[in-house]
């Protein structure tokens, strides 16, 4: 069986923690933020985590399980 390839768009937009969690970037930063509030971009400035749902589906386009 060959192996598997790793989806060239998810390993650009996420990252494997020391832990074994995926962590990814907050959409809605890029562009159109005059309209948004100094807060909301600063909260959006964090990376956060995968939520549990999501994670396989995730690990299955990084090829990891």
């Amino acid at each position: 069986m060959p192996k598997m390839k790793t989806n060239s768009g998810a390993k650009k937009r996420f990252a494997l923690t020391g832990s074994g969690k995926i962590k990814r970037k907050h959409a809605f930063k890029s562009h159109i933020l005059t309209k948004k509030t100094k807060k909301q971009k600063r909260n959006l400035t964090h990376s956060s985590l995968v939520h549990k749902v999501d994670e396989k589906a995730v690990k299955k386009l990084l090829a990891l399980k």
